[in-house]
Formats: C-alpha cells, structure tokens, sequence
C-alpha cells in the first residue's frame, strides 16, 4: 500500500490546485455559491480517487467502504457515504481534467514516441446488450483485433512522461489527433511512430511545424534511407507499449464496470493523473558516440 509520506504529497498537490482553480473560476460561476459547506473539499475527493488508482484494489466500493473509511480515518475524518462520493467524483471532473493537462505532462526534449491503445468498455459478445455507451462508442479494429470502445492516444519523451494525451472512438484512424494543433501543441523534434501512421502528407504538414515524423515502412513499400541512430531509436518504440500496459494494468484506466459516460471519463482521467506519481517510469538511457551512432539502454 502507499505510505504515509507519499498521501500526503498528493494531498499538498492536489490541495494548491484545487485553491488556485476556486480562484480563478469563481467569477465565472453562475449563481449565488451554497451557503452550507461540504462535508468533503475537493482536494480530498480527488485525492482518494488517486489513492484507489495506486492502491492495487480492482473494486472500488470495497476499497472505499472497507479501506478508506476503516483505515484511513485520521487521513480522512470526514467521509461521506459511498453514493454521495460517486455525485462527488462526478463533480470533480473538470478540475482533474485541468489538473492532468496543466501540472502532470512532461517537458518535450526532442525525441517522443507516439501511439494509440484500445479502451473497451465491454466484451465484444455484449456489444449489442451495452446500453451505458449507446451512440457513444463504437466498434473498431486494432492490432488484437476487433473492440467495442474508445483509443486512448498518447505521447510521451524519451523518460516515459506523458507529454500529450487525447480520447477518441474506437473507429477513428491513429493519424487523426496528429492533424489537432492542441494535440501536438510542445511537441518538436522528432515524434517516432509504428506503420500505422504512415502518411507523406501528415509527414509534410508535421515537418512545417517543426516534428520530424519517424517510422517503419511496410513490407510492400520501398526502402528509405534513414540515419542510424534513428533506426536504434525506432526499435526501442517499445517504450511506449510498456507505458500503456502500466496505464491499463496499474493505473487501471481500462475495465467494463462504468455506470454512465461521467464515471468513464473520470476513471479514464484519475488513471493518468496517478501515473504521473508512480515512483518509477520506463524510460531510454543513450548517449552518442563518436561515430555519430547511438546507444540506447533500457
């Protein structure tokens, strides 16, 4: 389980957040605030929310009802009853999405990796039955195959930060959010990709911005000359598959029990919000050698 010292680090975090995103959107709120004050802040509720993303709990009423309220009652004296926490994790969104796009991506440092990774939302012998996401989410085809959901697009550099992350249907192509300015809006130098963006246009629209987009070429395709160093980089494109399967396996961005679309997309945003607090990220160690090739360690 996380320690004492690591809650409240997340807490002070979320805490300032939370202060400086009251202040800046109260003269926006339309209305006369509510003069009976919350039980639970804000901070709080985002805080446990982390919690249960970095915790190792599957089930998120038995981490709640049988974890936080039993054992976390000095962190969190003042707790709510399960249903009223879910109204509250609803609430939340917005601040979280904000949170996420503002103080948990990375720097840019000139060599980024993209890729895309399915979200299903149900099996695919109960799509027809799924009534959650109907005219939501759609069906799509990825490298294993066919699911019924949405894609999680993703950039991270060369330490595993995420530097860019977007949302889409499932039968969206992966080209599409490279073409969005606010998708690749501090990324430059070179973006590697897998076959599935292959596009001379995009490379031609890419390059204007400053982006050198970088990947494989297909068996039927002809051979291009690339530097060496870009080939090394390019089969350590891995990286980023070991940063989705943390964000699906650890972080649980994935799973079929979503009750509405709210309760999708706060799960979606809480898992990469508690990514950018693992203890440790899967990153590449290189270095240059004299030769003007590259070395690359895991």
């Amino acid at each position: 389980m996380i320690c004492f010292d690591k809650i409240t680090d997340i807490f002070s975090i979320v805490d300032e957040f939370c202060k400086d995103f009251e202040k800046t959107t109260q003269p926006f709120l339309l209305g006369k605030p509510s003069k009976r004050p919350s039980i639970m802040s804000k901070s709080e509720v985002i805080t446990i929310y982390l919690l249960f993303h970095l915790s190792g709990f599957r089930c998120f009423k038995h981490y709640y009802i049988f974890y936080v309220q039993k054992h976390m009652q000095n962190e969190f004296p003042n707790t709510v009853s399960y249903n009223r926490f879910l109204e509250l994790m609803q609430s939340v969104l917005l601040p979280m999405t904000i949170f996420a796009k503002t103080c948990c991506l990375g720097n840019c440092t000139g060599i980024s990796f993209v890729d895309s990774t399915p979200i299903r939302v149900c099996k695919n012998k109960r799509i027809s039955r799924n009534k959650v996401f109907k005219d939501i989410a759609t069906t799509g085809k990825s490298t294993m195959g066919w699911f019924h959901g949405f894609k999680l697009h993703i950039i991270i550099n060369d330490k595993g930060e995420l530097l860019s992350f977007a949302v889409t249907q499932a039968n969206v192509d992966d080209r599409e959010p490279l073409k969005n300015e606010g998708f690749l809006n501090a990324i430059f130098g070179k973006l590697f990709g897998d076959k599935g963006y292959i596009s001379e246009k995009l490379s031609q629209l890419l390059f204007v911005d400053g982006v050198q987009l970088i990947t494989s070429i297909r068996n039927n395709m002809k051979n291009s000359l690339m530097e060496m160093s870009d080939k090394i980089l390019l089969r350590k494109r891995s990286i980023i598959e070991t940063v989705n399967d943390e964000l699906k396996n650890i972080c649980q961005v994935e799973h079929s029990r979503h009750r509405s679309f709210i309760n999708f997309l706060s799960n979606l945003i809480a898992g990469i919000i508690a990514y950018n607090f693992l203890p440790k990220k899967p990153s590449l160690k290189y270095e240059t050698v004299k030769t003007n090739q590259l070395a690359v360690f895991y």
